[in-house]
């Protein structure tokens, strides 16, 4: 190990677990990597100490998990990696999207409050949370009536996964929830308030997911009107600024702020070394993937795949999920789709419906199943297993084309 060497530390919030990664800024090695899993999980049936059963296709996380796994995950990955922490000269972080929490002005979730520890609406609502979806049916048909143009920048719809559908079954639902947050904010840009003190969110997500539209003449960053809000409900009129949405809207790789003294002390790291702002999980792999300019199509495979692009042309695509400027890359226009679910089909079938020889031949190789069927799918040339139709389970799936 080179002493003379800095290095960077990635941290990947994913839906069950937390990945970190230390990795060698002169040539992009990873020098050690880490993960650990949240304690609660995907809270989907009952309310973790409470006996409250759950709405159907609710999706839930504590947002105390996501520290958690954090205060374990990165000393561990940096006493792995071997490397003196005092040449880890920066910390860069994504997060599943759209996921989202209420929040009190210090930023403390509302969920951690006892008086509001056994209302769901408290809690973390997952990217995958899809009992929003009556709101969301009423956001696109209030949109639809009024000419919204964000609604074309989504391609036709927006999604019950997303940030205003997930706000607005608060407020339908637990007014008494949504009166008492101070902001509701994605994840990500929880944790980097978390980490410097600070609060800001990244335009990825406040464009792909929150209806914040391309900068006008004068450089601002746009909601819809509170005409638009207020339509949808009236409590919800002047959400951006009773709810504090409006802040700065950081640029990719942008400095978020310093780490703080207690994160630090917490962390093993060095105070003040920058943090960049909070990134969607699929986003960054883009880069990671090579890709620095149009003309290239990037599928990152999950708990579900999205499909990621980007051009120096704006178009709308019905069926997509967004265009957004510097969204994806600094300097193009990001394009995002996929296919909803994926991994969670994937997973389903591994736990209930994968012949028991295997199971048991991965057992007997001291492999996971997950290793075993990609060790055996690797031999197959392609087109060998012939054309396979699967029964597709996402109610919102989209797919796109588009020559750009």
């Amino acid at each position: 190990m080179n002493n003379t060497d800095d290095y960077c530390l990635g941290v990947d919030f994913g839906t069950l677990s937390v990945r970190a990664s230390v990795v060698r800024v002169r040539d992009g090695y990873e020098v050690a990597s880490s993960e650990v899993v949240y304690p609660h999980g995907v809270i989907e049936s009952v309310l973790p100490g409470t006996g409250i059963c759950l709405k159907k296709d609710s999706a839930l996380q504590d947002a105390e998990d996501y520290l958690a796994a954090l205060f374990r995950v990165v000393p561990g990955v940096i006493k792995d990696s071997g490397v003196d922490s005092h040449r880890i000269v920066a910390l860069g972080m994504d997060f599943t999207s759209c996921t989202v929490l209420p929040t009190t002005q210090d930023g403390t979730p509302l969920s951690s409050l006892p008086e509001y520890r056994s209302n769901p609406h408290a809690w973390v609502k997952l990217w995958k949370h899809h009992a929003a979806q009556p709101e969301a049916d009423h956001i696109n048909e209030v949109a639809r009536r009024r000419g919204e143009m964000f609604l074309d920048i989504y391609g036709g719809r927006y999604s019950s996964e997303w940030f205003f559908s997930k706000a607005l079954e608060t407020l339908r639902e637990a007014p008494e929830v949504y009166n008492a947050a101070w902001t509701f904010i994605e994840a990500g840009d929880w944790i980097t308030w978390q980490l410097t003190g600070s609060q800001s969110r990244c335009i990825s997500a406040a464009g792909f997911k929150s209806m914040v539209v391309h900068p006008t003449d004068d450089g601002q960053w746009t909601f819809p009107s509170e005409d638009f809000f207020h339509a949808l409900h009236p409590g919800m009129k002047s959400i951006v600024k009773e709810k504090n949405l409006d802040q700065t809207f950081l640029p990719l790789g942008a400095r978020a702020g310093g780490l703080s003294r207690e994160m630090a002390e917490r962390l093993g790291l060095y105070e003040g070394i920058p943090v960049a702002a909070a990134n969607i999980d699929a986003h960054v792999a883009v880069p990671a993937c090579g890709v620095s300019q149009p003309g290239q199509l990037v599928m990152i495979m999950g708990t579900s795949t999205c499909h990621l692009m980007v051009s120096q042309e704006k178009k709308m695509v019905q069926g997509m999920c967004g265009v957004v400027r510097d969204g994806v890359l600094p300097g193009y226009w990001g394009y995002e789709a996929g296919q909803s679910g994926v991994g969670d089909c994937f997973a389903w079938f591994i736990q209930h419906a994968c012949p028991a020889y295997l199971v048991s031949q991965a057992e007997d190789a001291g492999m996971t199943l997950y290793e075993l069927l990609e060790q055996q799918a690797s031999s197959l040339e392609v087109g060998e297993s012939g054309l396979i139709a699967l029964d597709w389970w996402g109610a919102t799936a989209r797919f796109w084309w588009i020559r750009i």
